[in-house]
């Protein structure tokens, strides 16, 4: 059954109950092939800078577009546990921070939204360099956390190596545009990359 305004489903399409909140129980984050443990929690920021247009003589933006590539950046707090420093724990031979000689890439798979591993949400960072690592020693917690932050190249998700969005649930609508969803996947470092962008906005957004 839906909401009456939203369309928010409350049930399953055979009206029994159903839990649609997102949990993060089902990740699993790898690196090279290994699990990493004893995470307390990772976090991931994409961000660009935006322009805003304007021009004497008018209140307000005229246009916007996108003047800095996206930079990914993440952090990932962890417990110092089963002989493993931070660094260790996501595969590297080295401890300290100038050791890093060349990247990684980290992958996520979330495996919430299906019991069939082979259909889990992947998302790679690639080219990931450590930026910082911090922990301390403390006589209040005797227990060391460790923190660190890092940069990445590129994002992208997939399902099935496929696009994860293909459309929207119960029957609302989502504008597939060709290469948002190229872009999506890795195909390009951005969807700006493509040709065409300015007709894009006097044609079918879809395009």
């Amino acid at each position: 059954m839906p909401t009456r305004n939203t369309a928010t489903a409350l049930n399953d399409s055979e009206g029994q109950n159903r839990t649609g909140t997102h949990l993060s129980t089902n990740i699993i984050i790898k690196v090279d092939g290994n699990t990493l443990g004893a995470v307390q929690s990772l976090e991931i920021t994409e961000a660009r800078g935006i322009k805003m247009i304007d021009e004497v003589g008018t209140d307000g933006h005229i246009d916007s577009a996108p003047n800095t590539s996206t930079n990914i950046t993440g952090s990932c707090n962890r417990i110092r546990f089963d002989k493993m420093r931070i660094a260790q724990a996501f595969s590297r031979g080295f401890v300290h921070v100038h050791a890093q000689r060349v990247p990684f890439n980290i992958e996520i798979q979330d495996i919430f939204h299906d019991s069939d591993p082979s259909n889990a949400v992947i998302t790679v960072l690639e080219n990931v360099w450590i930026q910082d690592i911090r922990y301390s020693y403390q006589t209040s917690d005797y227990v060391i956390a460790e923190t660190m932050s890092f940069q990445a190249e590129r994002i992208y998700t997939m399902l099935n190596n496929t696009n994860m969005v293909q459309g929207g649930p119960n029957g609302s609508t989502i504008i597939l545009n060709s290469y948002e969803q190229q872009a999506d996947v890795g195909a390009f470092t951005g969807s700006i990359d493509a040709a065409g962008l300015i007709n894009a906005f006097l044609s079918d957004p879809r395009n």
